[in-house]
């Protein structure tokens, strides 16, 4: 369905959309330093509040992005500089148009979140209505889908934890998921549905695109005989060898790992770099251009 779509929609899609979520957080602090010295509550105006959504302040339905999900400071720097880095790569790696419907689908079913908070809360709490709900809803768990969506494309790049600890990315979106996951069950236990809804949304997301993603094909019967027969036709390629030493096709410039060593890799010729350089999995996107 998304090739289908991206055939008919793809020239609308919007290049580099990490850097506009960026430029907006970047309004964003503007705003909430504006308001310490003004003292009129700019960003209060911008939250995603359905009750005052119902009664004709739509802006809010958008406006609601540029709220920064956190105080600024040196680590929030770091992390903005982190996702740009995997949005980046997302966006190369998927497409504009598919990570533009990653990043939409996020945004709408936080919407839809907050919407069923609004409706189903008031009978959580014996019918009180809660006066704000907008200040759990942001694009901090959109962010963290945009950080689950890179580790399920690449699980064995190696990242420095803390810019010290060497880690795989699908150990870190394990720990985070299972942090994620004590998080809503305390909230939904303590009946505090305002901050677990938006983790739910942001993760139902994360699945919903991650299966639409998925190439079902090769679960088909006939699939998996047809690539049973050809198996069985097709002679296995014969490995090369000098001085009774297989000869390897491919090697890493950066680690000298080769298909022999690591049959797990996979290798791919770089087109920035001047020359041919060809680079494992791991070090695709993380080495330093030849020039």
């Amino acid at each position: 369905m998304l090739d289908k779509l991206e055939k008919k929609l793809g020239k609308y899609a919007i290049n580099n959309l990490i850097i506009y979520l960026l430029c907006g957080y970047a309004i964003g602090y503007v705003l909430l330093f504006g308001q310490r010295f003004t003292g009129v509550p700019y960003l209060s105006f911008m939250t995603l509040e359905p009750q005052l959504i119902l009664q004709g302040q739509v802006w809010r339905l958008i406006s609601w992005v540029l709220v920064p999900p956190s105080s600024l400071s040196l680590w929030t720097i770091i992390m903005f500089m982190l996702y740009y880095q995997l949005g980046s790569v997302l966006e190369r790696t998927w497409g504009a148009f598919k990570f533009n419907v990653y990043i939409l689908g996020g945004i709408i079913f936080t919407v839809i979140g907050a919407f069923v908070v609004y409706f189903f809360f008031p009978p959580l709490l014996g019918g009180v209505i809660p006066l704000s709900i907008g200040q759990y809803f942001s694009t901090y768990y959109i962010n963290l889908s945009i950080f689950l969506a890179f580790s399920a494309c690449f699980p064995d790049m190696q990242v420095l934890l803390y810019f010290i600890i060497p880690i795989k990315m699908k150990w870190m979106s394990i720990f985070y998921l299972a942090i994620v996951g004590f998080n809503v069950f305390q909230y939904v236990s303590a009946g505090e549905w305002c901050a677990a809804v938006p983790i739910i949304a942001s993760l139902l997301n994360f699945f919903i695109f991650w299966l639409m993603t998925r190439k079902y094909n090769r679960y088909n019967p006939k699939e998996i005989h047809r690539r049973a027969e050809f198996k069985r036709q097709v002679t296995p390629p014969r490995t090369a060898y000098r001085d009774g030493t297989p000869i390897a096709k491919h090697k890493c410039a950066v680690c000298g790992r080769t298909e022999i060593t690591n049959p797990e890799l996979e290798f791919r010729f770089c087109s920035k770099c001047n020359g041919n350089y060809e680079y494992c999995s791991d070090h695709l996107f993380t080495h330093t251009h030849v020039k």
